[in-house]
């Protein structure tokens, strides 16, 4: 019984520190990921280098910052500077990643998302939660790639933890159980 308990601590530690790992990557590489090519891209917090290389590699013309405006805050005030020279378009869309995103918010936000000029980079602070379900309308809505397609974008592959009752960021898992049937997607 020691034996197995010691195994099983072991193998919990090893995965503790391989997800840990995991994550750091993420971070450090500032979660960046392409949603439909040519047209979305999403990612953590950008710093203005970032966004200089993925407007160069990816051709980003606009950019959705999912965090709101924040003036003066160093991280947004870098952020309008550096679009503002790099000649991409800026928009602020304020919403939390503990909040479910009202029916209304989402519409004037799938709209912003079909509007603003293409390709795209949405982004909020961790490229996991928010961006993730933003990631998902957009699939639903937008590019119409189905549902499963859809809610990949909300998972543990970009950072994002939706555990019920643990998670502060499940409600953007309920956001999206919300939606379904609103994005055609039936009762699933």
């Amino acid at each position: 019984m020691k034996k197995v308990l010691a195994k099983l601590i072991v193998v919990g530690f090893v995965l503790l520190l391989a997800g840990g790992g995991f994550l750091g990557a993420q971070r450090l590489s500032g979660n960046f990921h392409t949603v439909v090519s040519g047209q979305l891209y999403r990612s953590a917090q950008v710093t203005p280098e970032r966004l200089a290389a993925y407007k160069q590699k990816y051709g980003i013309k606009s950019v959705i910052n999912l965090r709101g405006s924040q003036e003066g805050a160093p991280w947004y005030d870098n952020e309008v500077s550096s679009s503002e020279k790099l000649g991409i378009e800026h928009f602020d869309f304020r919403m939390s990643a503990s909040h479910r995103l009202s029916k209304a918010r989402a519409t004037e936000l799938i709209q912003l998302m079909e509007n603003a000029p293409k390709p795209l980079l949405i982004h909020c602070k961790a490229g996991a939660d928010r961006s993730g379900l933003v990631s998902a309308l957009y699939m639903a809505a937008i590019a119409k790639s189905g549902e499963e397609n859809a809610e990949n974008e909300i998972s543990i592959v970009f950072g994002h933890f939706g555990i019920p009752y643990l998670s502060s960021t499940y409600a953007m898992d309920e956001t999206w159980e919300d939606f379904e049937p609103w994005l055609g997607f039936g009762e699933s």
